[in-house]
């Protein structure tokens, strides 16, 4: 699995900055995302949060956070290629997006409801982003802030996190490992249940991202995968209430 996951990296695996520069810059990213990060696992049973204000908090934030990543690729004269961003292919990593969201879809579902079986945890109270959606301003801000969530996350989880630690431990499977880690620490106020399957999720996106050298399928899947959670059902269920 190893020696594979290396022939298919090393051809096409993007040349970056010096070594003691990739990891300054990389410990600089990782020390202002990692603490809000764990911190995800103290906000479940602190009860519910306003929705307007944490959406519109959540899009600042990660638009901030691919900012900076898109200096760090300016400073290091990459491309911005380099992060999984290109043109190439672009409806057929869609229709590919489309098409591998249903297996995944599923698989996360029931690896997530063994786990409950198997006495991890589920989250103690609604998630904030499903709270207070009651007109239609608050379901276009769901819908942006999904939008924006799909596009920053791929970009720094798997198009600049990858990159780096690829560059810096030369192997994609710690890449994939990594990233994976470190996108599931985001999501401890859902239990440890959906922490474990945020991770198998993350480890399986980057497995397709090494495959496509494109963030634009992921995109797609992990588009859907939010907003089927944090617009479509809770809409649904508005609709209901209302007839």
């Amino acid at each position: 699995m190893s020696e594979d996951l290396n022939s298919l990296a090393a051809e096409k695996w993007p040349s970056s900055p010096a070594g003691k520069n990739q990891l300054i810059e990389l410990s600089v990213f990782l020390f202002l995302i990692l603490p809000s990060l764990v911190f995800s696992f103290f906000i479940a049973g602190q009860g519910n949060v306003n929705f307007v204000l944490i959406s519109s908090s959540t899009i600042l934030r990660d638009l901030s956070l691919v900012s900076l990543i898109l200096f760090f690729i300016w400073r290091n004269r990459e491309q911005v290629s380099a992060i999984g961003w290109t043109t190439r292919n672009f409806w057929g990593e869609i229709g590919l997006g489309i098409v591998l969201f249903i297996p995944s879809f599923f698989a996360a579902g029931a690896l997530e409801s063994s786990l409950h079986r198997a006495g991890l945890s589920a989250p103690s109270t609604q998630l904030p982003a499903l709270v207070s959606e009651k007109g239609l301003t608050e379901f276009l801000l769901a819908f942006l802030m999904v939008v924006v969530v799909a596009f920053a996350e791929e970009t720094i989880f798997r198009g600049y996190l990858m990159l780096r630690f690829r560059s810096i431990t030369s192997s994609p499977v710690a890449a994939v490992f990594l990233s994976a880690v470190i996108f599931s620490l985001g999501h401890g106020y859902e239990g440890t249940a959906s922490v474990v399957t945020i991770g198998f999720l993350g480890a399986f996106w980057a497995l397709i991202y090494l495959w496509r050298r494109s963030l634009t399928s992921l995109f797609v899947m992990h588009f859907l995968q939010d907003f089927i959670g944090i617009v479509l059902i809770p809409l649904l269920k508005q609709l209901k209430s209302v007839h």
